[in-house]
C-alpha cells in the first residue's frame, strides 16, 4: 500500500482485513432472497414472497449514546442500538425489514474494534429476520479523534399494498396498547450525559438501581418486531408509534388521522427507576421529561377496540408486555 496514504492516517491494509471479517460477519445473518453481500460494489437482494409488495426504507443512529458507550468501553450493545431503531420505525408502516447495511466512521481503524460491533449488529439483524446485506467502513482521522466512532444505519422492509399503515386508519375510541422498553433507548442522550456531568452522578454506582448506572443506561434498545409481526394488518391494528425523539407527544400523533388525539393514562405503566433519578437529579419539568425520553414506553399501538384482548394475548405469547395505556379520542395531540 501507499506509505504516503499510510502516513496520512488510512491504513488500506487494515481494511482489506476488515472486508474479510465481515464476510464471515454478514453470512450469519442472511436471508434466501440475498443474492450477493458484504464485499461487492453493492448488495444484491431479489424481492420475493409478495404479491404486491410496497417498500418502506429507514436511516437512523446512535447518537451519543455512543459516547457514553466509548467512555465506558461498551460497545456490545450499540450494534443491536442502530438496527432497532430502524427496524422499529419500519415496523410502523406495517413492514417487516429485510435487509440492513451500516455505516462506521472510525478515526483509526482497528479491524477487531469495527468487528466487534458489527457482529452486534448481525445478531440484531437475525433477531428480526433481516439479512446484513453490506455496509461502509470509513478511517477519517481528521473528523474522529483516535478511539472514536459513529454509527448510523439504513433498512429497507416491505409489506402488501393493503396492509400499508399511512396513518390514516385509526378510529375514536381505538384503544392504545403501550409495549414496554428497555429504559432510555437510544434518544435524549445529550440530557442523560449532561445530568451524570452536572449532577455528579457515578456511573459506577448502583443508585438503588439493579446494576450500576452506566450499564443500565447502555441497555440496548428493544427490538419489537418479533413481538408485533404476527397481529399486523390494518383490519385490527390501525397504527403504531416508535416512541424514540420527541417522546410520547412527539411520536403518537403521527400514527393518527387529523382531527384526532390521544389520551394517555400517564400512571397505566411504571416509569423505568434509572429515567426516574435522571428525572429528579437534573430536576427535569415533567413536560420536558414526556418530550425528551420514552418515559418506559418504547411502541404504542392503535388496534380496534373489540380487538384489544386478542392482540394483547398474541403479543404476550409472542414474548411481550402489553398494557392498555389509553384510547384514541377527537381532538389534535396528547393528553397525559
Amino acid at each position: 500500500m501507499s506509505e504516503e496514504y499510510r502516513a496520512s492516517g488510512v491504513n488500506l491494509d487494515a481494511k482489506e482485513r476488515l472486508v474479510d471479517l465481515l464476510r464471515q460477519i454478514g453470512a450469519t445473518a442472511t436471508r434466501s432472497e440475498v443474492m450477493d453481500g458484504i464485499g461487492g460494489f453493492g448488495g444484491l437482494f431479489r424481492l420475493q414472497r409478495f404479491r404486491d409488495p410496497v417498500l418502506v426504507a429507514g436511516a437512523d443512529g446512535v447518537g451519543t449514546k455512543l459516547v457514553l458507550a466509548q467512555q465506558l468501553h461498551r460497545m456490545d450493545g450499540v450494534g443491536q442500538d442502530v438496527v432497532a431503531m430502524v427496524a422499529n420505525d419500519v415496523l410502523c408502516q406495517g413492514a417487516q425489514l429485510l435487509f440492513f447495511l451500516d455505516y462506521i466512521g472510525v478515526g483509526r481503524l482497528v479491524p477487531e474494534e469495527v468487528a466487534f460491533v458489527v457482529s452486534g449488529v448481525a445478531r440484531a439483524c437475525q433477531q428480526v429476520g433481516a439479512a446484513l446485506l453490506g455496509g461502509e467502513t470509513a478511517e477519517l482521522p481528521d473528523l474522529f479523534p483516535q478511539g472514536a466512532l459513529d454509527l448510523v444505519g439504513f433498512g429497507v422492509g416491505a409489506v402488501e399494498r393493503e396492509d400499508v399503515l399511512r396513518g390514516d386508519a385509526a378510529r375514536k375510541g381505538d384503544v392504545l396498547i403501550g409495549l414496554p422498553s428497555d429504559g432510555v433507548h437510544s434518544n435524549g442522550f445529550s440530557l442523560v450525559r449532561r445530568i451524570v456531568r452536572e449532577r455528579g452522578l457515578e456511573l459506577q454506582a448502583n443508585h438503588g438501581l439493579s446494576a450500576p448506572l452506566g450499564e443500565v443506561l447502555l441497555r440496548p434498545t428493544r427490538l419489537y418486531g418479533p413481538q408485533v409481526q404476527g397481529v399486523l394488518g390494518r383490519s385490527v391494528v390501525h397504527g403504531i408509534s416508535h416512541i424514540t425523539g420527541g417522546g410520547i407527544p412527539g411520536n403518537v400523533p403521527r400514527m393518527l388521522p387529523p382531527g384526532l388525539g390521544a389520551r394517555i393514562d400517564a400512571g397505566s405503566w411504571d416509569v423505568p427507576p434509572e429515567l426516574q433519578l435522571l428525572i429528579d437529579a437534573g430536576k427535569v419539568p415533567r413536560s420536558e421529561a414526556y418530550s425528551v425520553f420514552n418515559m418506559g414506553l418504547g411502541l404504542v399501538l392503535a388496534v380496534k377496540a373489540d380487538a384489544a384482548d386478542r392482540v394483547s394475548e398474541a403479543i404476550r405469547a409472542a414474548g411481550g408486555a402489553p398494557r392498555v395505556v389509553g384510547e384514541v379520542i377527537e381532538g389534535e395531540g396528547v393528553v397525559l
